[in-house]
């Protein structure tokens, strides 16, 4: 019988329980009690169940009555949420913002801007997805995602819309008890191309351009906190966002090495904030890509200069 189940039927139930007789919810409603009591045994009898003792003064919740008041809140607090999407949709809002963010880029500093995007369109369903290196490019692309956070190597591709956002350090790292933190000189790239590199990458994309790879042994990993476990463990080196090694560098978990010859940029690597440029962004994602820009572009500007690892 759920094809006949109305949401006002579940409205004057919730009422009632809200407000504590049949009278009471037939004046918030603006109902006589006659229409209140009739809706509630309409509501029994196409659900076989008794929502209310009467054998007291007043009608009271019985057990499944009560279970099923709070199963009939989160109905309607979902058809409130489904009017508030599509009221939004018709005022221009896309009805969902799919965001892409790329393993490397750190959360902390997109936090603020994600908030205050919820508190600004708090009915818009956000999707995220952190994929291995490039998978926000590639979701940029087929069309899953509207707007990336993401890492662009080595240069901003021709079909994409690209918008610096800030920097974040790398630093080549190994265990304390791995061959190469023990050699006390710079790290060749003859040193390091018999040891295996820990290294991110799309599993959708394995051919993808790829970006400083040196060692002949590449073990690949999608998952950031994967490769951190194996490293901590021994089991090659890499570089790593110096925001994630800071803390394992300080307790001797880790080892900085210096790269003899090391092609990312000592001043760090740069996150932008993308998007298509044949996909025009809808209300959400432009409010939320100035937003990014305002508030992480001028932190960024306003951060000391790095020193190199």
């Amino acid at each position: 019988m759920m094809g006949n189940l109305t949401l006002d039927q579940l409205r004057v139930l919730v009422t009632i329980a809200d407000m504590g007789s049949f009278s009471a919810a037939g004046r918030k409603l603006r109902r006589a009690q006659s229409a209140i009591s009739q809706a509630v045994a309409t509501l029994e009898d196409m659900q076989g169940v008794l929502l209310f003792d009467r054998s007291g003064h007043r009608p009271r919740l019985t057990e499944i009555g009560r279970v099923l008041v709070e199963q009939a809140r989160l109905v309607l607090a979902s058809a409130t949420r489904f009017e508030a999407v599509a009221a939004s949709t018709r005022a221009g809002l896309e009805p969902e913002l799919a965001l892409a963010i790329d393993p490397l880029v750190p959360t902390t500093p997109l936090i603020d801007s994600l908030r205050a995007l919820s508190g600004t369109f708090p009915d818009l369903p956000v999707s995220f997805s952190t994929e291995g290196l490039g998978g926000a490019l590639r979701r940029l692309r087929n069309g899953s995602a509207a707007l990336a956070i993401c890492l662009l190597l080595p240069t901003v591709p021709d079909d994409i819309a690209a918008y610096p956002l800030l920097r974040i350090g790398l630093r080549a790292v190994v265990a304390p008890a791995h061959p190469l933190a023990m050699l006390g000189r710079p790290v060749t790239r003859g040193d390091l191309e018999p040891h295996v590199q820990l290294v991110l990458s799309d599993p959708f994309d394995s051919g993808g351009a790829n970006y400083g790879l040196v060692s002949s042994r590449l073990w690949r990993f999608v998952d950031l906190g994967r490769r951190l476990d194996f490293l901590l463990a021994g089991f090659g080196w890499c570089r790593m966002p110096e925001h994630l090694v800071a803390g394992p560098i300080a307790a001797g978990q880790l080892v900085p090495l210096q790269l003899d010859e090391d092609p990312t940029p000592s001043d760090g690597l740069t996150i932008y904030a993308a998007h298509r440029r044949d996909r025009v962004l809808g209300t959400a994602g432009r409010w939320l890509l100035d937003e990014l820009r305002r508030r992480l572009s001028s932190a960024e500007r306003a951060a000391p200069p790095r020193r190199k690892a």
